[in-house]
């Protein structure tokens, strides 16, 4: 009977371990690879949509910045666009805000990105989990205040912005940004 030392054994003594080491060359380890990533090209009506959950952490929400400007990359929308730089924005500003004002122990909070190419605009929406804080109309903050303009950014750079209270808990925060694909437009 083995016994359990808590380190890893190499698994190369069954026929087929062995026959897999040979045939991959990785010496009967296996390779680590995660999922396979889904990337959801445009209809060809010009409509794609990203829906993705996050946790409730300041790494979720660079995360959440990071996968929309992955898949607008997809879409047609360059890591450098004007519409990618203003809707990563926008994600990073309400996902923070999500975040810091919207964290229930537990509760995750969700992020979707849909673009809408006949009306060359972008809904981004974000939900927490908290109905308590609601965004009010945004104000600047005094000059020496390091925090507070996050809504103001947003206001600035959306067409239209807004919050509704979500079922069966919590709300979410959405804006609307205008953006042609590129090549597209005048």
């Amino acid at each position: 009977m083995a016994r359990m030392t808590g380190k890893r054994t190499p698994s190369t003594g069954t026929p087929g371990a062995r026959a897999t080491a040979a045939a991959t060359g990785t010496g009967g380890r296996r390779e680590r690879r995660g999922p396979a990533p889904h990337t959801f090209e445009l209809t060809e009506s010009g409509y794609g949509s990203l829906s993705r959950q996050f946790p409730s952490t300041p790494r979720g929400a660079r995360l959440a910045r990071l996968a929309v400007v992955k898949q607008l990359g997809h879409w047609g929308f360059g890591p450098m666009s004007d519409a990618s730089c203003t809707v990563a924005l926008v994600v990073g500003e309400l996902a923070a805000n999500a975040v810091c004002h919207g964290k229930l122990r537990g509760r995750d909070f969700f992020v979707r990105v849909n673009y809408e190419g006949p009306a060359s605009r972008f809904r981004i929406e974000v939900s927490d989990a908290l109905l308590v804080r609601t965004p009010e109309h945004p104000v600047l903050p005094p000059d020496d205040q390091e925090s507070g303009r996050g809504l103001c950014l947003v206001a600035s750079l959306a067409t239209r912005w807004g919050w509704e209270p979500r079922d069966p808990i919590g709300k979410t925060v959405w804006a609307e940004v205008t953006a042609e694909r590129p090549g597209y437009g005048a």
